[in-house]
């Protein structure tokens, strides 16, 4: 059965923290090297980002997606080696900052927005310019209720979708520990049916989800939230048929085995949230060892940061632990370690170093793109790429030492 990837939380160079590469251009280089098929666009929002769309992109009329026009596709085209030149796909997305007060709390929640066209987004856009700034920034900070914001998006077009982002992360998403709430309804109330996907993020995974009712309900999604072009692909998630907006849609509302293929992750415990911690003393814990301490930092005494982890055990604890009798199975997720940190853990220089950067390309200039080669790319055939291919399989296999992320310090994963 046929078989794709997406990455559709990505960021342009309108927003904040992100590099000038990220154009249209290089995002289609990147989504090759990457064997991503389906990328958003991200930044729909962004007046400037959205102009560049209009310019740039031209919808299919079957799919309803886009793509690059001609003559920017070949200039994009022209470093791509042969073994990965593939159709690239965007679907138009956003990402909107929300913070307001709701029963007296002040809350942040960043929510993910999927639009069939950019017909869509620019009504969207004239909506929200009545309501805050949309010019400073692609992910522009509004004063919107996520649920007010989905109901938007519905009369806008039913088929518009809000995806709830990094659910997990202690400040910006819809369960952390910050600002955030302990279920879906409470976040959404009476439109919480129309929500049928989130966002895992980078600290979280599958399997630490599934611990929560709530989410077993819905379908469990990964992205990039690229801030670099290089980034795609990080995370992603995988779907079978032919891409378009209508397949992508039901297989996330319907989570049909026939058209839903689940995720692609790096190990959580590189994520920047993972566990506990206190990054001005250095201080990481798990969940267990923090809770015993009142949640206080051992060196200092201050409050600590509390990771994904430990709100998950927290959630699991309020809404009662799922029985194994009551356990279904679930689309299959897949770990990996990007290639190029591979790379730079046996050659032992830096990603960006020269020599990490050549074996890279001379790798997928072999091999064909990134994420069907640490996935897909069957274990007799790993033989051919040597050590890599080893070190491809032991990640398969589970085989790594973690160092855990936390309080914003990303966690270090290695094979062996």
């Amino acid at each position: 059965m046929n078989s794709y990837y997406t990455d559709l939380h990505i960021h342009s160079k309108f927003s904040r923290a992100t590099s000038p590469q990220c154009d249209l251009e290089s995002l289609h280089h990147w989504a090759q090297i990457k064997g991503i098929s389906v990328c958003g666009t991200g930044d729909c929002t962004h007046p400037s980002w959205s102009a560049s769309l209009k310019k740039s992109l031209i919808q299919d009329d079957t799919s309803e997606l886009y793509h690059l026009r001609d003559t920017p596709a070949e200039q994009a085209d022209k470093d791509v080696p042969a073994s990965c030149r593939a159709p690239v796909n965007f679907m138009i997305t956003g990402e909107i900052s929300s913070i307001y007060k709701r029963d007296g709390i002040t809350r942040k929640i960043h929510s993910v927005v999927l639009l069939p066209s950019l017909d869509a987004a620019s009504q969207l856009n004239t909506k929200l310019s009545e309501i805050g700034n949309i010019i400073s920034d692609g992910r522009p900070i509004l004063g919107l209720d996520p649920r007010n914001l989905l109901e938007m998006l519905l009369e806008i077009d039913p088929r518009c979708a809000l995806i709830p982002a990094h659910i997990w992360t202690p400040w910006f998403g819809m369960l952390g520990a910050k600002s955030g709430f302990d279920s879906l309804k409470e976040c959404f109330g009476d439109l919480s049916k129309h929500i049928f996907a989130a966002e895992t993020g980078l600290s979280s995974d599958a399997p630490m989800n599934h611990r929560i009712r709530f989410l077993n309900d819905i379908t469990l999604i990964s992205n990039s939230d690229l801030h670099s072009p290089s980034k795609m692909g990080r995370n992603a998630t995988r779907f079978f048929g032919t891409p378009s907006y209508n397949n992508i849609l039901k297989a996330l509302k319907t989570r049909s085995p026939k058209l839903f293929d689940g995720t692609v992750d790096l190990f959580p415990e590189e994520g920047k949230y993972f566990y506990d911690g206190h990054r001005s003393c250095g201080v990481s814990l798990p969940p267990k060892e923090c809770m015993a301490n009142n949640n206080l930092c051992p060196a200092c005494g201050k409050s600590m940061t509390i990771g994904v982890l430990h709100r998950v055990v927290e959630l699991e604890k309020l809404h009662k632990r799922i029985p194994k009798a009551e356990q279904i199975s679930h689309p299959p997720h897949h770990y990996i370690i990007p290639l190029n940190e591979l790379l730079s853990h046996r050659i032992g220089n830096a990603v960006t170093s020269k020599r990490v950067q050549t074996a890279y390309m001379q790798t997928i200039e072999q091999a064909g793109p990134e994420l069907p080669l640490l996935i897909d790319t069957a274990e007799k055939d790993l033989s051919s790429f040597g050590q890599t291919g080893d070190d491809i399989l032991k990640v398969r296999q589970g085989k790594v030492t973690k160092a855990p992320g936390f309080d914003g310090v990303y966690g270090s994963i290695r094979v062996g």
